[in-house]
């Protein structure tokens, strides 16, 4: 069954009491029992709920996993995945990742004991460099937020085989239309569901997927003890928002690389961030891992200031100023000010984040409007 049609019928059946095509909400907390424990597999919505139980399996078909857990963000996915580990252990992680991961790792998870490794792992040698005996776990973000930096998958996580540790891939930016982590090697892999995978702004939501069972137990005890998990309505939105992403993702990369090559040739912009430049660091391990080089750009002014970045943030008309990407309208927004505020400043311009820097979510309206507001918003900043 090819990509498309997964989206549509992997994992999902018709309603059995009614026949409905469309997966119902089945919103209810708990489920009647012919006798203690004779059950259909259903006893209370935090452990179990039949809406969720068909994204779960529609997720894990498209990443050609296993299983897939969801959870009531992503950030609920993070800090379940985290939890697998103990005091003491440690993990290495890309330097240059969204702000909300840095600072659960900071300022939640090494309060108890866990040790955190930042490094640039587009670079695999500082892989080797970094693993000790207590190395248990890679986060590995690629594309990277907001750099769009690319890590080879497959290199790394071969080195995490080696080690005995576990793979981490975020692959929030790419999308399981663009990238499969889990066939490049990847123990699992996390998404903010919130951003490409429901793809219209009216859910919050995260997920993991994998193909050890293993993993999937212990995540699941998280998942049920700690009880991040998403309500049966969010789970059919993202239900029916996943049915398009093919047909989106095709938008967003079209419009993702006029953008791109638009930005490049402005006379009042520095550089410009997209993994479809041959220019671009590791763009041919982007060419080998990734269908297509996405939607997301990133640039700096030539004037670094975050004063010049807010005027032109002020300045667009269909780009509008908000958190979050991936949805259908398109978005912009000022890493330094707004995502990864929580990341010191002397970090940020470690990794290039500038106070410049802004960060575009290409939607899927026409590329020209898109371009003409850009154009305008520079030329008026």
């Amino acid at each position: 069954m090819k990509f498309a049609t997964k989206l549509i019928h992997a994992g999902i059946h018709p309603d059995p009491e009614t026949g409905a095509i469309m997966t119902p909400i089945y919103q209810t907390s708990t489920y009647v029992q012919k006798s203690p424990g004779n059950h259909k597999g259903y006893e209370y919505s935090r452990t179990h709920n039949p809406t969720r139980t068909q994204l779960q399996n529609n997720l894990a078909a498209i990443e050609c996993g296993k299983w897939a857990l969801c959870f009531s963000s992503g950030m609920g996915a993070i800090d379940s995945i985290i939890k697998l580990l103990n005091p003491g252990d440690e993990i290495i992680a890309s330097n240059d990742l969204y702000g909300g991961t840095y600072r659960i790792f900071t300022k939640i998870f090494e309060k108890f004991n866990l040790k955190f490794h930042f490094t640039d792992l587009s670079k695999t040698d500082n892989l080797n460099k970094l693993i000790n005996s207590n190395t248990k776990m890679v986060w590995i973000e690629t594309p990277t937020n907001p750099m769009l930096n690319i890590s080879d998958i497959e290199a790394l996580t071969a080195i995490c085989k080696k080690n005995n540790i576990i793979s981490v891939v975020d692959n929030t930016f790419a999308s399981p239309y663009l990238q499969n982590p889990l066939l490049l090697g990847a123990d699992l892999v996390m998404h903010s569901a919130t951003k490409y995978i429901n793809g219209h702004s009216d859910v919050v939501m995260g997920a993991v997927i994998g193909n050890d069972d293993s993993l999937h137990e212990k995540l699941a005890f998280i998942q049920n003890s700690c009880g991040a998990v998403p309500g049966p309505q969010d789970c059919f939105l993202v239900l029916r928002g996943l049915k398009t992403l093919h047909v989106r993702m095709e938008r967003h990369c079209f419009n993702g690389k006029r953008i791109a090559e638009f930005l490049k040739t402005h006379p009042k912009v520095d550089k410009v961030y997209y993994p479809g430049f041959e220019t671009h660091n590791n763009h041919e391990i982007a060419k080998k891992q990734m269908k297509d080089f996405g939607g997301m750009v990133s640039f700096t002014l030539k004037n670094d200031s975050v004063e010049n970045a807010h005027r032109f943030l002020s300045a667009t008309k269909l780009f509008s100023l908000a958190e979050s990407l991936g949805g259908v309208e398109s978005l912009c927004g000022h890493p330094a000010t707004m995502t990864h505020a929580s990341i010191p400043r002397e970090e940020r311009i470690k990794s290039g984040l500038l106070d410049s820097l802004i960060r575009l979510s290409s939607g899927i309206e026409d590329c020209d409007d898109l371009i003409s507001d850009i154009n305008y918003a520079l030329n008026n900043s």
